[in-house]
Order: structure tokens, then sequence, then C-alpha cells
């Protein structure tokens, strides 16, 4: 189903460090996510590596320190707004978001550029944030939901 969707996301390819070395070879970025450390196929190097990045179209799994995991802006689309106001009526709501389902929400500035689009501002930096991943937001405070939607590339 994946290969139906993402054409040549099994095939085969290089894993290359984000500084453009080529590291080694892989059966398909189908077997990887972002932020992954173990199962690479890369061991004997110095420093731990993490997948930072996986481009489909070239087959390639790019790989690199833990700081490059870290992300303050998301893209994020197909957004249910549940607010009471509607989502475009203000230039930026200060919420808390979830990005990551074993982490606390984080606080964060919401910026809308659409009904069902926005760009989301983290206020500390998480590591891990991929495409296709849920962001869901809430009440500053905690608790209540106004809403979510789906990590997406950017524009």
């Amino acid at each position: 189903m994946i290969e139906k969707l993402r054409p040549g996301a099994a095939e085969p390819g290089e894993i290359v460090h984000a500084d453009g070395r080529v590291l080694g070879r892989h059966d398909g970025v189908i077997h990887y996510t972002i932020g992954q450390r173990r199962g690479l196929g890369i061991g004997g190097l110095s420093d731990p590596l993490y997948v930072v990045k996986l481009d489909v179209d070239a087959r390639r799994v790019i790989v690199g320190p833990k700081e490059m995991l870290a992300t303050r802006t998301i893209p994020v689309r197909e957004i249910n707004w549940l607010g009471d106001a509607p989502f475009t009526s203000r230039a930026e709501w200060p919420l808390a978001v979830k990005v990551r389902s074993t982490r606390p929400p984080r606080e964060a500035i919401v910026r809308p550029l659409s009904e069902t689009e926005a760009e989301v501002e983290l206020l500390t930096p998480e590591e891990g944030v991929s495409p296709g991943q849920a962001c869901v937001f809430y009440a500053p405070e905690g608790g209540r939901v106004f809403g979510g939607g789906w990590i997406w590339a950017g524009r």
C-alpha cells in the first residue's frame, strides 16, 4: 500500500550524512523514521547518528547528529478547529501543542494561514517532528482540545 502512495519508497538507495558523505546503502526509505538511531546499518562511527530526513524521491536516508532533529517551526494542514471563535479570526493563537504522543504539550504560537492550514512556532524546540504526524492544539493551561491537523513537509 505504501508503494502505491509513495512510489520508490521500498527501493534501495543511499544512507547519506547531512554533510553529503555517503555512509552506506538501505533497502528502502519505507524502513526508516525521523529520529531513528538504531538499525541504520552504519555502525562504527564515532558519534551517534539519527535519521534527520527521508528523501523518497532521491531514495535517500539522511542522517546527522541529534541537534539536527530539533524543530521550532511546524507546517500543519487539514486542521479541524474546535475553538469558540473562527480559526482565522486571529493572527495568532497562544496555545499548547502536542506533536509526540509520549511527551507533554509544549507552549506554542499557532498562526492560521487559511481555515485549514497553519504555521506552529514552538517556544522550545522539539525533536523528531516528522511529516505525517498529528499536531494537537490545547488550551494554554491544558485540558481543552482546540483542534489539530497533520504535519506536512511545507509549501
